[in-house]
């Protein structure tokens, strides 16, 4: 893949992420039951670190949407984390591993997010806000875990065709 950007894939990149985030919100009643960790693997499995673009642009649409806070800080680093994890392993196939990968993020979520926590309010309250934070990191690895399992390959396949068309 040519390393310039084209307006095209600017384009597909910012479809992509305004879908993701539409998505999200959809989702968003169920608790922590999310599209958006499936997309940042079919990004980065897709497009390689040019799916950080779509990554980051979802992180801005969030952040247009809710607001800075403190949870920001975060997503500028979880989501690039999983995004290149995707890259690395690209050529998996089975829909098992891509599904343990997405389940195994999902209930790091909390760990991941521990360093700016610790910054902010120190060890008790990394570990407490994390410790707390379980039950809800166990429903994002389930989530994840099923949704990787059943739409991860056909959403790759999609979104390869959707890059061989631009």
């Amino acid at each position: 893949m040519d390393k310039r950007l084209t307006v095209r894939q600017i384009a597909l990149f910012g479809m992509l992420a305004g879908l993701t985030f539409g998505a999200k919100v959809v989702m968003s009643p169920l608790p922590n039951i999310e599209p958006v960790s499936l997309m940042v693997m079919v990004f980065g499995a897709v497009f390689g670190l040019k799916g950080l673009f779509p990554t980051y642009a979802y992180v801005a649409a969030e952040i247009l949407f809710y607001g800075p806070g403190l949870w920001n800080i975060n997503y500028l680093y979880i989501w690039p984390i999983l995004c290149l994890a995707a890259w690395a392993l690209r050529r998996m196939e089975h829909p098992l591993a891509w599904a343990l990968l997405s389940g195994t993020f999902g209930l790091a979520f909390g760990a991941l997010c521990a360093p700016v926590d610790l910054v902010i309010g120190g060890w008790g309250y990394a570990v407490a806000k994390w410790i707390s934070g379980i039950p809800f990191d166990l429903l994002h690895c389930a989530g994840n875990f099923c949704l990787a399992l059943v739409l991860f390959r056909p959403l790759r396949a999609l979104t390869q065709r959707c890059l061989r068309q631009i």
